[in-house]
């Protein structure tokens, strides 16, 4: 099994408080990692028109925003030991941090879910989908309820419980490898689940004793394929649990993480039900507005040319 580690990591911030929190998060995993923290502010500029034509901010105006920014920045960083680089830039905030993690070949990217300025229309609506879609490496996603958790800013982001989502498409091998390799990084407890959705099977007229019959059969089928798909070797340094659910998958998963307390939740970018339905369309706004934990979305490598044409265009798009 290939050991997924996070050594160069971007992490954005619009310098709200909520987005304050996910840089903790950045400096966490960048000291745990022993990598590199690229600590990115997009001065996202409104377009004004006057008279019918774009409004072209002065340069010297927008100079005095960079280094501001960079000022505030530092004071985040101030007393950390991490090896860090500030990045401040003006542009549209989707395209410019892809572009971002494509040029420092970073292996993750991690954002709050909204926040004063950019990262709002980012993370939320379209444009998610745009950068999900596009990002050449895993996003980590802190949501609002994040930081109303009970944890010390001044101590190491530590994972115990780590939810991963399964749909047993090939799609989602990245996920359970990231998922496999974090919970032997923090010697975590690794859930593995599977939501069964009632409206695939409503087509199946069964009376209601064969209909039981039919799901813990079912239950007890894609509990052994969960099972199979996790290599003898996690064993040795977690704890394995595998559940089915049945219900929809963003209310279930976000209901199981609540109640056993899961610090990550990781899911694959595509796939054939669960994760597909997770992170596409109005179905992830859901999850990142009400999980309470951090969430990972994890997709196959993208060639850098295109991921940086295709965030272009949907920028000019949008």
């Amino acid at each position: 099994m290939m050991k997924v580690e996070f050594r160069r990591i971007v992490c954005a911030t619009d310098l709200s408080d909520l987005s304050n929190q996910a840089v903790h998060y950045g400096a966490s995993l960048a000291e745990r990692f022993e990598g590199v923290l690229f600590l990115c502010h997009v001065i996202d500029l409104p377009v004004v028109s006057v008279h019918g034509a774009a409004y072209v901010y002065p340069q010297d105006y927008v100079e005095s925003l960079k280094e501001d920014a960079v000022q505030k920045l530092e004071s985040l960083m101030k007393g950390r030991k991490i090896s860090w680089q500030p990045v401040v830039t003006a542009g549209p905030v989707a395209s410019t941090l892809c572009n971002l993690a494509s040029a420092e070949k970073a292996d993750l990217v991690i954002a709050a879910t909204h926040g004063r300025s950019g990262l709002k229309r980012w993370i939320l609506g379209s444009v998610t989908e745009r950068l999900v879609r596009t990002s050449p490496c895993p996003l980590m996603s802190i949501t609002p309820f994040a930081d109303k958790r009970e944890t010390d800013s001044s101590q190491p982001v530590q994972f115990n419980n780590i939810l991963v989502g399964c749909d047993f498409s090939v799609d989602s091998k990245a996920a359970l490898e990231s998922a496999f390799s974090m919970a032997q990084e923090y010697q975590a407890r690794l859930h593995l689940v599977h939501v069964i959705e009632p409206v695939a099977y409503r087509e199946v007229l069964l009376s209601p004793s064969l209909m039981d019959e039919v799901h813990v059969n079912l239950n007890t089928k894609l509990t052994e394929q969960m099972q199979a798909m996790v290599p003898e070797e996690v064993g040795n340094w977690c704890e394995i649990r595998t559940n089915c659910l049945a219900g929809k998958p963003y209310e279930e998963l976000i209901k199981y993480a609540t109640i056993h307390a899961v610090d990550l939740i990781v899911l694959g970018i595509r796939g054939r039900g669960l994760v597909d339905t997770m992170l596409l369309g109005a179905t992830t706004d859901r999850v990142v507005r009400k999980s309470r934990c951090p969430v990972l979305a994890v997709g196959p490598k993208a060639d850098s040319t295109a991921t940086n044409s295709v965030a272009s265009d949907d920028e000019e798009k949008a």
